[in-house]
Order: structure tokens, then C-alpha cells, then sequence
């Protein structure tokens, strides 16, 4: 059992993960350590996930409606995306449970390469994002599209943290969309294999009921509120906080380098 004060800072640390995460991604680097910290010492890393899957579905589905009724997106163009996403975190979460244990480590140098190089590119081009401006015809950008979500979508059931800031990269700098399109497409995308994740891990029993679902409440408003900022101020404010998120992610994903 989880105490109720350590309880209520969880549902604070989701409020703010929702919030962020429907703006530009990247709301596990709140969830996940948060709920490290938070759970019984011995919890299984896949009860980790399964539990934050709950909590970031719902933050992910209040965000994605929003950039729906927005007519920021359409079902047609979220489709193919939405069904390689699914598949690439299926095969992701069967990877978790065949690592579990074996440790992360041996990814963090790539992600923190990964992630300086998409700093450097967003800030040295401050043009970049601005402006929807596709690159490829329409078949040819699905194509890319579906390609992007199934990969960032094995990712993200495999383990997660910062898959939304790395798909709207990819949509801003592969794609030629603006920041604000591009987030609401990673949005629907990181929806899709957060729910497809969340499948697998709950049938597993991988996760704690009422830690997820409360939680779950804090995320759900947090992106809520993080999908109306992002449409209200427009593509401007997307390209700030990436620039903000992804330097934290840099920041973390080094410090645990440098620990271990």
C-alpha cells in the first residue's frame, strides 16, 4: 500500500507530467521517477510501467480530443499512424518482459546523443517548425509517418520516456509540419501505444490499481490544460518548452550515465 501523502504527491507529479506531455511529450521523465520513488521498494519495473501506462492514457486521450476538436488533425490522417503505433508498442512491451532485469543502461548513451543532436538542430534553425510546409506528397508522408509511429512506438511500450519529444522532431524536421501540428500528431501517436501498452501490461497484472487510476485523474486534467495552452498559443510556445524538456532530458539521461 502506498501512504496517502506520498499518494497525493504522485497525483501532483502526474498533473504536471499531463500537462507537459500534451504540449510537447515527454511527461514520463515526471511519472516514472516519481513513481520509483513512490511505490514499495521491490516493485517489479514492469508494474512501473503497466502503472504509469494508466496514468499516461489518460492524460494522452483528454489531449488528443482536444487537438481533435481543434481540426488541428483529422481520423484519415491519424489512422495509419494510430495502427503502426499500436503494433510497435505491442512488440515493445513483449521486449520489457524478456529484458526485465537485465537493465537500461546500454540505451542511455544513444538517447542522450539522440536528444543533443535534436536540441542543436531546433535551436540553430529558428526558423524550423514555424510554418506547416509538408515535404512529400500525401502517400509518400503517410508512409513516413506510419514508419515513425510503429518505431517510436516500440519505444515507447519497451519504455517511454521522452517518445513524444522525439516524434515531433522527426514530424517537424523529416515532415516539414509546424510544431503545433506536429504535437498533436505525436499526441494521437503516443495515445495509440499508451493504450496498446496498457492492454498488455494490466492482462499481465502489471500494475497497482489504485496508485494508476488516481493518478490517472491528475493526468488527465493536467492534459487537458496542456492541449488548451498549446492550441491557445500556437506553435511558438511548442518550440519553448521543447527546447526546455528535451534540455532536462539531456540533463537526466546524463546525470544516471554519470551515477552509474
Amino acid at each position: 500500500m502506498v501512504h496517502p501523502a506520498t499518494l497525493a504527491l504522485l497525483v501532483l507529479a502526474a498533473l504536471l507530467a499531463g500537462f507537459v506531455d500534451a504540449i510537447v511529450g515527454g511527461g514520463g521523465l515526471i511519472t516514472i521517477p516519481a513513481l520509483m520513488l513512490g511505490l514499495p521498494a521491490g516493485t517489479p519495473i514492469t508494474t512501473v510501467l503497466g502503472t504509469n501506462k494508466v496514468v499516461a492514457s489518460a492524460g494522452a486521450t483528454f489531449a488528443t480530443a482536444q487537438f481533435l476538436r481543434a481540426k488541428i488533425l483529422t481520423f484519415r490522417e491519424m489512422l495509419g499512424p494510430v495502427a503502426c503505433a499500436m503494433t510497435g508498442a505491442a512488440l515493445g512491451v513483449r521486449m520489457a518482459y524478456v529484458l526485465q532485469g537485465r537493465g537500461d543502461a546500454w540505451f542511455r548513451p544513444v538517447m542522450v546523443g539522440l536528444m543533443v543532436v535534436m536540441l542543436a538542430f531546433t535551436v540553430f534553425r529558428p526558423d524550423l517548425g514555424k510554418v506547416h510546409a509538408p515535404k512529400y506528397g500525401v502517400n509518400h508522408q503517410r508512409g513516413l509517418a506510419a514508419l515513425i509511429s510503429f518505431a517510436l512506438g516500440a519505444y515507447d511500450g519497451f519504455f517511454g520516456p521522452g517518445t513524444g519529444s522525439i516524434l515531433i522532431f522527426l514530424f517537424v524536421a523529416v515532415l516539414g509540419f509546424d510544431f503545433l501540428r506536429s504535437s498533436g500528431l505525436a499526441k494521437s501517436v503516443n495515445w495509440a501505444s499508451n493504450i496498446a501498452s496498457l492492454a498488455l501490461f494490466v492482462s499481465q497484472g502489471s500494475w497497482m490499481p489504485v496508485v494508476g487510476l488516481t493518478m490517472a485523474v491528475g493526468n488527465g486534467v493536467g492534459g487537458y490544460l496542456g492541449a488548451r495552452t498549446a492550441l491557445t498559443r500556437g506553435s511558438g510556445l511548442v518550440r519553448a518548452v521543447f527546447i526546455a524538456v528535451v534540455s532536462v532530458l539531456i540533463l537526466r539521461l546524463g546525470w544516471q550515465m554519470i551515477g552509474k
